[in-house]
């Protein structure tokens, strides 16, 4: 597997997109989103999951149960499961984040242009991730190693391998030494 790595502040200022899914595990999602001025996520609950939000470029505000906070670049936010919040870009141009659901809230690789194409999709996790699990290797047949280094079948017992010598690991020179070289 290789999982994902980019920087996300960069990743986060190439999306145009409200929503854009960049990587689903089975236990987190990573998406990147944009807001024009003046929009917000929409107000919302997750019952059964955190979302991690941090700020990348641009200002706003975020709600969580009630409470408002100004949020700018550089800013991280938590949503414990069960709260209800919002994010609003309040400046004048857009704001970037990062979110984090944990476990992941929408579908892996989807692309919402716009708020009203989130509203109106509609479409949820549905357990599929970015990374398929990998092949599990089949225990009927054994790999040839292990096939050669199986018991042997005689009452004789099979002689060890022979152990190639090891080298004397190199010796550094003392600290006198070291130091009468650097004088």
């Amino acid at each position: 597997m290789t999982g994902f790595v980019d920087k996300i502040e960069d990743a986060a200022i190439r999306n145009s997109n409200f929503r854009q899914v960049l990587y689903t595990a089975r236990g987190l999602q990573l998406v990147v989103m944009a807001l024009e001025p003046g929009e917000d996520i929409g107000e919302e609950v997750h019952p059964d999951r955190n979302q991690y939000f941090r700020v990348e470029k641009g200002k706003g505000e975020i709600w969580i149960d009630g409470t408002k906070t100004k949020i700018r670049k550089n800013s991280a936010m938590v949503v414990p499961a069960g709260a209800r919040h919002n994010v609003l870009n309040t400046g004048g141009k857009v704001l970037r984040l990062a979110t984090i659901y944990a476990p992941p809230e929408h579908q892996d690789a989807i692309v919402h242009l716009t708020k009203a194409d989130a509203q109106a999709s509609g479409k949820h996790f549905d357990g599929t991730v970015t990374e398929p699990k990998p092949k599990q290797k089949s225990r009927q047949a054994k790999p040839a190693a292990t096939q050669a280094t199986a018991k042997p079948t005689s009452k004789r017992a099979a002689k060890p391998a022979a152990k190639t010598p090891r080298k004397p690991a190199a010796k550094r020179p003392s600290t006198r030494a070291r130091s009468a070289d650097t004088n």
